[in-house]
């Protein structure tokens, strides 16, 4: 029995179930796509990758019902959030498209003595292995494989094992968009062909990966043992700290919004919110107020704004990590409740460094709110983990917001807004959340040979 099957988490029928990849077809796949690398991306230029790039945005826009339907059955999405997904994938797919040339151009170097001159030319690697997570079916792709193949690369991509109808549709806008069989392949591959097939395969050049910690280890492993470069993007459990506000309601509408994107089931979502203590009882009454008003409902109905998790399984981890917390001395504020893999938001308080709660991850709508005391309170407590992705700064002092954002340890710091996302803005984290970046230059830099060119006469 395949693993890759769509199960509807809101109403748990199983759907469409697809085979998975025989080791012969991954051989075939792989050579397919180095033949592809030789054959038609080193002979077209950038310009016209992005030509072909731009069509690929233009069919996810085209395509946009039927990309967000696919999703809210097979992950959950509510709808209207499906909807955003599609359109923030093309916008990066047209992001790349427009500025490929700008980001790959020449860079002239300026030499110190000596005649002629120098400069490095960006080239491309050759096969890459994609693998991405469920939460963010279209766009995890997205910031891998747009600026990628622009640069001429070409893509074997791994989809989690319950979107394998989004992993298909992707495969079928980039041949419809008119890239050849070989630039963007998708694999029905298992863990143990990953491991024992296609990274130790000399053909391909790098591996990037958005997924869990454990996953990130096993992969870096492989690849550090064929020597493969690697781009990481792992958990986060990302702090949300408010030191003084103008308004307060929409520190807090911030804080709601930046905790329950994607029914709570994002990496850099707010997860831990770390309030100075003369705000404290405000922020808590308000918070807990409004993140309540948000109840799971269908995801397909415009309406939701809540879904359910990605599955039954991921329910109950919750709901064990919840009550794990409580034992372990949290007090629960705001008490969720799960109806299958549904889950209503919950509030914690009063969880210490002692408890599991205070260092690991909750994938799902669970908050937990800390008072400090003082600045230098609020930054030992947001760095007191073992992630670093995000993180988000509520000030209205320009020159403490600066003074804070340097001291987090984290890979990016929003100050005075949460869900600010863009194509040209890089992402990526540090310590246990991984290392390297995607979107903007910086992305399409990780998997780039910066060949140096130097001419005498």
């Amino acid at each position: 029995m395949s693993k890759y099957v769509v199960t509807n988490p809101a109403t748990g029928v199983k759907g469409t179930s697809f085979p998975l990849a025989t080791d012969e077809e991954v051989t075939a796949a792989i050579a397919t796509a180095d033949r592809t690398h030789s054959e038609f991306s080193r002979a077209t230029s950038v310009a016209e990758r992005g030509a072909l790039m731009q069509k690929v945005a233009d069919l996810h826009r085209a395509r946009r019902d039927y990309l967000a339907e696919v999703i809210v059955r097979e992950m959950g999405k509510p709808l209207e959030q499906a909807f955003a997904e599609v359109d923030f994938s093309a916008d990066i797919y047209e992001y790349y498209a427009t500025h490929g040339e700008a980001f790959l151009a020449d860079e002239p170097i300026e030499l110190l003595g000596g005649e002629g001159s120098a400069f490095i030319r960006n080239a491309s690697l050759g096969v890459l292995l994609g693998i991405m997570p469920w939460n963010f079916p279209y766009y995890q792709v997205a910031r891998f494989a747009g600026p990628n193949v622009v640069l001429g690369n070409t893509i074997l991509l791994k989809h989690a094992s319950q979107c394998p109808e989004s992993a298909a549709a992707i495969e079928q806008i980039f041949a419809d968009a008119g890239f050849p069989e070989g630039v963007y392949r998708n694999v029905y591959a298992s863990n143990a062909q990953i491991s024992d097939m296609i990274i130790p395969d000399p053909r391909v050049c790098g591996v990037s990966l958005t997924g869990s910690e454990g996953a990130g280890a096993a992969v870096a492993e492989a690849a550090g043992r064929n020597l493969k470069k690697v781009v990481l993007e792992l958990g986060g459990s990302d702090p949300f700290i408010v030191l003084s506000a103008d308004n307060l309601e929409e520190a807090v509408d911030a804080a709601v919004g930046a905790r329950l994107d994607n029914s709570g089931q994002s990496c850099n979502a707010a997860k831990r919110f770390i309030v100075i203590d003369d705000l404290f009882d405000a922020f808590l009454e308000s918070f807990t107020a409004k993140i309540a008003g948000n109840v799971p409902a269908d995801p397909t109905s415009p309406e939701t704004t809540l879904g359910p998790l990605s599955s039954l399984g991921a329910a109950e981890g919750l709901e064990e990590q919840l009550r794990r917390a409580e034992a372990q001395g949290a007090t629960v504020a705001l008490r969720g409740q799960r109806d299958g893999a549904f889950f209503s938001p919950s509030v914690l308080i009063d969880v210490s460094p002692a408890s599991d709660a205070y260092r690991e991850e909750f994938f799902g709508p669970v908050a937990a709110i800390y008072r400090v005391a003082n600045e230098a309170e609020a930054v030992q407590v947001a760095n007191d983990i073992p992630y670093g992705l995000g993180s988000y700064l509520f000030t209205n002092d320009p020159e403490q917001a600066l003074r804070v954002a340097d001291q987090i340890d984290a890979g990016m710091v929003f100050i005075n807004g949460s869900l600010l996302d863009s194509p040209e803005l890089p992402f990526g984290g540090v310590k246990r959340s991984g290392f390297g970046r995607e979107l903007g230059r910086f992305g399409m830099a990780e998997f780039a040979n910066k060949k140096l060119i130097r001419i005498l006469k």
